[in-house]
């Protein structure tokens, strides 16, 4: 004789009541997982939102020459040429028009900014052109002293100024030049 169980379960089995369950596979990870795997949303999303509101940095322009850094020009140096440039050092006192004739390095007095190391550049190519100069002047006059060609030219070259430069004076003392 069968058990009755045995086909009271089978009769069950053939009718459709017992199923196994279904098993359901997630694809995503836990929180701890994801934690593990290094997803940190809300650091990422505060991060990201720390950098879209950029705040300045509150350096002068002379901190940041001493950095190394030229800060960016508020207007286009664009049609600026080198007498303009020795011009505006002259404005600022950063550059002297000597008694010989030659511009000197004044940066003790400079006002509004730093002498760069392009200024002292362009310093010292004016100096050379006008040292070429006067040679050539007294390969032209032979007859005439040097130093008068120089006293000269230097006489003629002072009116030429720009007004408010830094010039030294025949007593050695410096002033703004008055126009």
């Amino acid at each position: 004789m069968k058990h009755p169980g045995l086909l009271l379960l089978a009769a069950l089995v053939s009718a459709g009541c017992i199923r196994a369950p279904e098993i359901v596979m997630v694809d995503r990870a836990t929180a701890l997982e994801e934690q593990a795997a290094g997803s940190f949303k809300d650091v990422e999303q505060r991060l990201a939102r720390a950098a879209m509101s950029p705040t300045p940095v509150p350096f002068t322009p002379n901190q940041l020459e001493e950095l190394g850094l030229q800060p960016t020009a508020l207007v286009e140096n664009m049609g600026k040429t080198q007498a303009d440039r020795v011009d505006e050092l002259l404005r600022r006192h950063c550059v002297g028009e000597g008694r010989d004739g030659l511009l000197v390095d004044t940066r003790r007095r400079c006002q509004a900014g730093r002498l760069t190391a392009d200024d002292v550049a362009l310093m010292e190519r004016v100096n050379r052109a006008r040292l070429q100069l006067w040679q050539w002047m007294r390969t032209v006059r032979p007859h005439v002293p040097e130093e008068s060609l120089r006293r000269g030219w230097q006489q003629v070259h002072a009116e030429g100024v720009v007004c408010g430069g830094w010039v030294e004076a025949e007593d050695g003392t410096w002033g703004e030049k008055k126009c």
